[in-house]
């Protein structure tokens, strides 16, 4: 690829968050696809060829959980309610270059491509805008600063389409058989507008996994046209020695290996031939773990409710817990292409995450080769069935690697840490935190493995170039 195709232009991307959708009855933007909520996947591919991007929103509080790249800003609408119009007013005016790219947030497939070919196509016009079959494309289109009082005039006229300052400015039109040159089925201009759409594109999602393991992991499918399960969750008490340890919202599956891992993550497990026993009574959400370690006196009168963990979870640990860690020195080394590889294969296995829709998926690795696949409604609660597995099996998990759908937290790094696994991969995002953590104690932690591409945020040294590793 050369230098050219890979620089960023200078232009401001502007996603214009529509908000709720009367046909989707939900925010559509906040709506998963490949396990990314819709507007966090435009921003990511704008980000890849725009010096600037912001989201431009009436309700920022919606996207505090939106998962949207670093750097990318948030802005409100000067005037809220306005439509894609207003949007583009207010982003004309704190943009800060000359053009502004306007981004419809429900778009899963945008070409950077296509935005350079509009770039390139800007020089005498104030508007450049494609046209496909389906008439021309406001919603992926470039905007001159000139562009900022006319959107203004026709706000003020009551009307709200982007279209309708159209006729006062220099527009020139991208036709369609350039496009398919770039974007050979004209993907960039898909949007997400009723529960169908969506179907459709998290099924293509799926579908593009199969020929090519270095594509994307998995696909949550929620509310399709084939009548989907909701995901299970309800709480779960675990037992240790008689002693009532914490209670945890979790999937009703696979529940002695949840608690087990549970235990052996917080350190109340140890040693594997002094554990008698467990018992699960399913019908009211109880497991009793017997072993012959004893339950720390602080933790007898001491009950902990934990949730689902994604993003509100809690836990025992605390900062401390790195002080007692001890360093993951295996040095053996994966290529990024045996980590997509082991991506694709939890995928594959992870039949939950993509038939019901709002599940999370880990899966334990050795040798190339996926070893286990837990899932539930809760990151943290699939980390543990994991290793809960693990540990009850005897199948030792240092110089593993650790898959998971959900960002890495403080508290997945610490786990992975007392695990003695050195390698963590993410299909989403590694908190600040927990990559503190993981160059306190050696680990490798690598997040955003799809769409091509990984990045690797603390000790990159296990992660080799080229197709040999070890």
């Amino acid at each position: 690829m050369s230098a050219a195709a890979t620089q960023k232009i200078p232009v401001t991307a502007a996603v214009l968050a529509g908000g709720r959708s009367m046909r989707m009855g939900v925010d559509k933007t906040l709506l998963l696809v490949d396990g990314e909520p819709l507007i966090a996947r435009v921003a990511e591919a704008a980000a890849a060829v725009c010096e600037r991007v912001a989201v431009v929103t009436n309700r920022p509080e919606a996207l505090e959980d939106a998962g949207l790249p670093a750097g990318v800003e948030v802005w409100v609408d000067e005037v809220a309610y306005q439509g894609p119009l207003g949007g583009l007013a207010t982003a004309l005016k704190n943009a800060g270059h000359d053009w502004v790219l306007a981004l419809a947030a429900d778009m899963p497939w945008l070409n950077p491509e296509v935005v350079r070919a509009l770039w390139e196509a800007r020089e005498g016009a104030q508007v450049v805008v494609p046209r496909t079959e389906k008439g021309v494309e406001p919603l992926l289109a470039l905007y001159h600063r000139d562009c900022l009082p006319h959107a203004r005039r026709v706000l003020e006229s009551g009307r709200r389409r982007l279209v309708a300052m159209f006729p006062a400015l220099e527009v020139r039109e991208l036709d369609a058989e350039t496009l398919r040159v770039l974007d050979p089925g004209l993907r960039s201009f898909v949007n997400v507008n009723t529960p169908e759409d969506l179907a459709e594109v998290r099924e293509s999602a799926t579908d593009e996994l199969q020929p090519a393991p270095a594509q994307p992991a998995a696909v949550i499918e929620v509310g399709t046209r084939r009548g989907r399960r909701m995901p299970a969750e309800r709480a779960v008490t675990i037992n240790m020695n008689d002693a009532e340890i914490a209670t945890v919202q979790a999937t009703p599956e696979d529940l002695e290996e949840l608690a087990v891992g549970f235990l052996v993550s917080e350190g109340l497990l140890t040693d594997r031939a002094a554990l008698q026993g467990v018992d699960v009574d399913h019908k009211r959400g109880l497991v009793y773990v017997r072993s012959d370690e004893p339950v720390p006196e602080d933790l007898v009168y001491r009950r902990r409710y934990i949730t689902a963990g994604c993003g509100k979870g809690v836990t025992f640990a605390s900062l401390g817990h790195t002080l007692g860690l001890d360093a993951v020195t295996d040095q053996r080394t994966v290529t990024a292409d045996e980590l997509y590889d082991l991506v694709g294969q939890m995928a594959r296995g992870a039949v939950l995450y993509r038939d019901t829709g709002g599940m999370h998926a880990c899966a334990l690795a050795r040798d190339g080769r996926v070893v286990l696949v837990r899932e539930d409604v809760g990151r943290h609660n699939a980390v543990d069935k994991v290793l809960g597995r693990a540990w009850l099996d005897g199948v030792s998990t240092e110089g593993a690697v650790l898959l998971t759908t959900g960002r890495i937290s403080y508290e997945m790094a610490v786990k992975a840490a007392k695990a003695r696994v050195p390698i963590v991969v993410s299909r989403t995002a590694v908190t600040e935190l927990a990559a503190d953590i993981a160059e306190a104690v050696g680990l490798t932690l690598v997040g955003y493995a799809r769409g091509g591409k990984l990045v690797v945020y603390t000790n990159p040294q296990r992660v080799a170039e080229g197709k040999d590793a070890g």
